[in-house]
């Protein structure tokens, strides 16, 4: 199954390469990424692939990162956008660009820091339940609220030119990316899903119950920090480039879990689904309004809110 979402995964991304303005086929996209010289290729190289390797890697992170949330709250709406560590985040990177000077690096660490915050704040409120179960996700969703009153009370807030840039930016949007905007952030998410993959056989057991998991020698409380904060700070790194993608942590594990037809939730299917949902997203939010591109937010949310509505629906028919 893993092969087969690859294979999806890199024909969204030439379809990726190949689209714009003017179509690009993919014998020009092959000359383009081997060296060949022209103004087309140029375009390919400097403008079209820095965006479909975001969307590749912001996809698979977020991806990861909803894995890792759901195993540890063995919950399918514990993902972080659902439990408020986007809206702690997006709070940070506010704070970077209202009070700070706004630089990639302070929008980086903002983020991070703002989402470490969030996490603490949801573990410390839910303590009384542990780390896993319903009592955790009500209250990330409570949290969230509060935290996007907050991040809307900071917008309106600011001058006018911030308030339209947080604004757009809220929306979640690879619009205009570039080689400076990702290179840092790629080298980010590659060693966090490195991590991840190292832990990854412990989480899947863990997510089978503690039981299980004590009985094959698993340390649960320092398994999970370490997984909260990989789960953080991939979903703080691609917040601060990209803005908060709403629904892709949430429904790339649970659609990855089903294709792949294992238990728990395994990272691999999930981050290959999160990058295959995120280009796909992309793809549809350049040509549904040609010759504006919509910010991918507004594609991924609507996504995210249909499998949303089918997961509720589902939940209640099985009570």
């Amino acid at each position: 199954m893993a092969s087969a979402l690859t294979l999806v995964v890199l024909g969204l991304a030439l379809v990726g390469l190949c689209y714009g303005p003017t179509w690009a086929s993919p014998a020009k996209v092959f000359d383009a990424l081997t060296g060949a010289r022209g103004g087309s290729n140029v375009v390919i190289r400097e403008w079209r692939l820095p965006r479909v390797l975001a969307a590749v890697a912001f996809g698979a992170a977020l991806g990861a990162a909803g894995a890792v949330f759901q195993n540890i709250t063995r919950n399918p709406m514990g993902s972080p956008d659902v439990i408020g560590l986007d809206a702690g985040a997006y709070t940070g990177a506010l704070i970077a660009i209202t009070v700070l000077s706004g630089s990639p690096a302070q929008l980086a660490l903002s983020s991070v820091v703002g989402g470490l915050l969030t996490a603490a704040a949801v573990y410390l409120l839910s303590a009384g339940g542990g780390t896993s179960g319903l009592r955790l996700v009500v209250i990330g969703i409570a949290v969230n609220a509060t935290l996007t009153a907050l991040n809307s009370w900071i917008v309106l807030r600011s001058e006018l030119e911030v308030a339209i840039a947080a604004v757009g930016w809220n929306a979640g949007s690879l619009n205009g990316v570039d080689w400076a905007d990702v290179t840092v952030p790629f080298a980010i998410i590659a060693v966090l899903l490195v991590l991840l993959a190292v832990q990854s056989r412990a989480a899947q057991q863990s997510a089978l119950g503690s039981d299980v998991a004590v009985t094959t020698g698993v340390r649960l409380e320092p398994l999970r920090l370490r997984l909260v904060l990989i789960g953080v700070c991939c979903t703080a790194t691609v917040t601060a480039v990209a803005g908060p993608i709403a629904f892709i942590a949430l429904a790339a594990p649970q659609i990855g879990r089903r294709l792949a037809g294992a238990p728990g939730i395994p990272v691999l299917p999930a981050a290959l689904t999160g990058a295959a949902l995120l280009l796909g997203a992309d793809l549809v939010a350049q040509m549904l309004l040609q010759p504006v591109s919509l910010p991918v937010g507004v594609i991924s949310t609507a996504i995210g809110g249909c499998y949303l509505m089918w997961l509720l629906a589902k939940e209640v028919r099985r009570r």
